[in-house]
């Protein structure tokens, strides 16, 4: 891989991240990125976009997609994200995403994508069969993100490798075109409590909204009394809550468990096991089930007041797009030119 660039990057800090246009967003979603992004369009600026390109690596139903898009952003806005402070909109709607991803298709090198093993975990025996899009998905990644130059990228554990990749990229690019500096390198942002959340059924699987069990997961569109019914359900051991941590070792249903609650309750789960150690799930899954209530309810309220209001989110999206463009435009064409593509009187 190609070594990191000595030249720092100069420019303003920035966060982009997106989620994908495919299937309704649960709880992992809501900790593993909406929560996040909070905080960060206080600290700088920030480009929130809704993957629907990456969700077409996959076939999808074009009204679906559609819907899937207007809903991810309706979580955007009812998890706290403000259009006036936050730019979202539609990934497809900034035609830099694209181009940028050409260029980057030909800097990336085959033996890098070869090991990015979310493609080797999807596509299984039968990577023959899956689609070229899927296979260089991380290259459009790569896009997304610098595209608008951004510095830090909010994302689960499970997306380190890929922003590995960025790095790689924005690197060789910087390093091939002797442009030192001109693509930042990334930080992913990966903290605290709840990056990685589990299955409600199966604590050594990430909770997935393609989980056969609706009760696997908790869905951000889930009322109050569903949460409640799943938390009750959810998988548990029969031993009582250790006083430390490190008692939660070997014990996967009930780890995830504590660190929902660290990660809903914005404590750890050394803060946790202080309050509960020593007690059954019979007294603990009552309280996590309401304070988890008390969190993703509201949520899912407004949710469904804005996807009743399409012409609302409309606005968001037209409105983002207009600065999206706005800031990815210039970047394009200094790849352009940077690369050597015709341009009038270059």
């Amino acid at each position: 891989m190609t070594d990191q660039s000595p030249t720092p990057y100069a420019g303003p800090a920035r966060v982009v991240s997106g989620i994908q246009a495919s299937g309704s967003l649960h709880l992992g979603n809501y900790l593993g990125a909406l929560k996040k992004f909070i905080p960060l369009q206080e600290q700088m600026e920030c480009f929130i976009f809704v993957a629907d390109l990456h969700a077409i690596t996959a076939w999808q139903d074009p009204a679906v997609l559609t819907a899937q898009t207007r809903e991810i952003a309706a979580a955007y806005l009812a998890a706290g994200l403000d259009p006036k402070k936050a730019t979202i909109f539609p990934q497809s709607a900034v035609a830099g995403h694209v181009e940028l991803a050409w260029v980057f298709n030909c800097v990336a090198r085959i033996g890098w994508l070869d090991r990015m093993t979310q493609f080797k975990d999807k596509a299984g025996k039968h990577k023959e069969r899956e689609s070229v899009g899927l296979y260089t998905y991380p290259v459009l990644q790569a896009a997304d993100i610098l595209l608008y130059k951004a510095t830090h990228v909010p994302v689960g554990e499970d997306q380190k490798q890929h922003l590995e990749l960025t790095r790689d990229i924005a690197a060789k690019f910087n390093h091939d075109f002797e442009v030192p500096g001109f693509f930042p390198l990334i930080e992913p942002v990966i903290e605290g409590p709840g990056a990685r959340v589990m299955s409600l059924r199966d604590g050594s699987v990430k909770m997935s909204k393609s989980d056969p069990s609706d009760n696997a997961r908790i869905n951000l569109l889930d009322d109050k009394d569903t949460i409640v019914q799943k938390v009750r359900k959810a998988r548990t051991d029969a031993e009582l809550l250790p006083e430390a941590v490190e008692g939660l070792a070997g014990r996967a249903e009930a780890d995830n468990l504590v660190g929902l609650y660290a990660a809903l309750a914005g404590t750890s789960k050394a803060a946790v096991l202080g309050e509960f150690a020593g007690q059954g799930f019979g007294a603990f899954k009552p309280k996590l089930a309401d304070l988890m209530a008390e969190v993703v309810a509201p949520i899912g309220d407004e949710m469904r007041r804005l996807m009743n209001d399409p012409a609302e989110i409309d606005r968001v999206f037209l409105a983002g797009a207009e600065r999206a463009r706005e800031v990815s435009e210039p970047v394009v064409e200094e790849v352009k030119k940077i690369v050597g593509f015709w341009r009038p009187g270059g």
